[in-house]
C-alpha cells in the first residue's frame, strides 16, 4: 500500500491508459530524492510518492505500487549507498531507466535567529553528517548527533520541535519548505560534490542513445585464485571500459562475495551483448540491472575509441582469414 496522506504532485498521465505516473522517492518533500524527480522532466510533473526508507521505494516498485522510483546509489564523498545497491542485487526485479547526478550543497538550517554557538542537538542522516564531519568539528565539537531517516526529515524535526538549541543539516530547499533559516551554508568539506541517483521501473530497457551505460551484478562461480581477474578480463579483451566495481558479501556465507559492475555501452551492442554471454557462460549467475542513457560527460568519447579499436581488430583479423586455403 502506498504511504498515507500522499498527494499528487502533477499532472503526468498515460495518453494509452489515462493514468497518472506515480515517481517513489525517499520523503518527506525536500530531499535531494525530490530534486532529482524535478529536474527530470520526465518525471517532474508526475505524482510523487514519498517512503520512510530509500529500500522502501525499490520494493514498492518491485510491487508495483508506483510506476517508477528515484533512489541514491553513489555519492562523489562517501562512495556508494550499500542498502540500496544490496537490495537491487538480492531482494528485487527492477530495471535501472536511466541517472542523473545531483549536485550537493548542504546548509546548517535553524529557527529564524538561533545562533551557531548555542546550538546543542544536530538532526541528519549519518551520510550528511559524515560530508561535513571537518565543519562540524570546528565549529560544533561537542554537539549532540541526533540521527534522521533523511535530509528533509532532519530539517521537519528542527521545525515541528521549534526548539532554537537545534539544527539540521539539509539542502536550502528544504529549509525554504520547513521555514526554517540557514545560519551556514556550503558546510560540506569538498565542494563539487555530487549524488548519482538511478529511476528505476519494471520489464523496460530503454533503446540505445549512443551515450548509454550498463550495470551487472556477477556471482563467483568458485572462490579461487584469479576469479576476479578473470571477469575483468572478459572485458579488457572486449575494450569495455569499468565506471564502476564494486564487492558486496553475498550473505550466504563469510567471506563469498559477489562483483556489482558499472559498463559503458547498451545490452543492444555485440560487443556488450557478447561479453555477458561470456561472463553468464563462465560464471554460472549474472544478474542484469539494467542499460540506460548516462549522465557522464566523457563515456561516448571512450565508447567511441574502443569501436575504433575494435574495428581495426576485426578488419586485420578479417585480412588474415581471407589468407587461408
Amino acid at each position: 500500500m502506498m504511504p498515507e496522506g500522499t498527494e499528487p504532485k502533477g499532472t503526468a498521465t498515460d495518453t494509452v491508459t489515462g493514468t497518472v505516473t506515480t515517481v517513489g522517492f525517499l520523503g518527506p518533500a525536500g530531499t535531494f530524492s525530490e530534486q532529482a524527480i524535478l529536474r527530470d522532466p520526465q518525471l517532474a510533473n508526475s505524482s510523487h510518492v514519498p517512503y520512510g526508507q530509500t529500500t522502501e521505494v525499490l520494493f514498492a516498485v518491485d510491487a508495483g505500487e508506483v510506476d517508477f522510483g528515484v533512489v541514491p546509489v553513489e555519492n562523489a564523498i562517501e562512495g556508494s549507498v550499500n542498502a540500496v545497491i544490496d537490495t537491487l542485487a538480492f531482494d528485487v526485479n527492477v530495471l535501472i531507466q536511466r541517472e542523473v547526478l545531483e549536485p550537493v550543497s548542504l546548509s546548517l538550517l535553524t529557527i529564524p535567529g538561533t545562533p551557531v554557538e548555542s546550538i546543542e542537538r544536530l538532526y541528519a542522516i549519518p551520510i550528511a553528517a559524515a560530508q561535513c564531519r571537518e565543519w562540524i568539528r570546528e565549529n560544533l565539537p561537542n554537539v549532540k548527533h541526533v540521527a534522521a531517516n533523511s535530509n528533509a526529515e532532519a530539517a521537519q524535526l528542527v521545525a515541528e520541535g521549534n526548539d532554537s538549541r537545534s539544527a539540521a543539516i539539509a539542502n536550502d530547499r528544504a529549509g525554504h519548505i520547513y521555514s526554517l533559516e540557514s545560519a551556514a551554508a556550503g558546510i560540506e568539506d569538498h565542494k563539487g560534490n555530487a549524488t548519482r541517483f538511478v529511476t528505476l521501473g519494471r520489464g523496460h530497457i530503454p533503446a540505445p542513445t549512443g551515450h548509454d551505460k550498463t550495470s551487472i551484478v556477477v556471482f563467483q562461480k568458485s572462490d579461487e585464485p584469479g576469479s576476479l581477474l578473470a571477469i575483468l578480463q572478459e572485458f579488457a579483451a572486449r575494450a569495455i571500459n569499468l565506471s564502476l566495481l564494486l564487492s558486496r558479501p553475498t550473505k550466504q556465507s563469510f567471506g563469498e562475495y559477489c562483483f556489482v559492475l558499472d559498463l559503458d555501452g547498451h545490452i543492444s551492442d555485440p560487443v556488450v551483448a557478447d561479453c555477458l554471454l561470456n561472463l553468464r557462460a563462465k560464471q554460472g549467475a549474472v544478474k542484469f540491472l539494467g542499460s540506460y542513457p548516462a549522465a557522464s560527460e566523457n563515456g561516448h568519447e571512450v565508447r567511441q575509441q574502443a569501436t575504433s579499436a575494435m574495428v581495426e581488430a576485426n578488419k586485420w583479423m578479417s585480412e588474415l582469414q581471407g589468407l587461408i586455403g
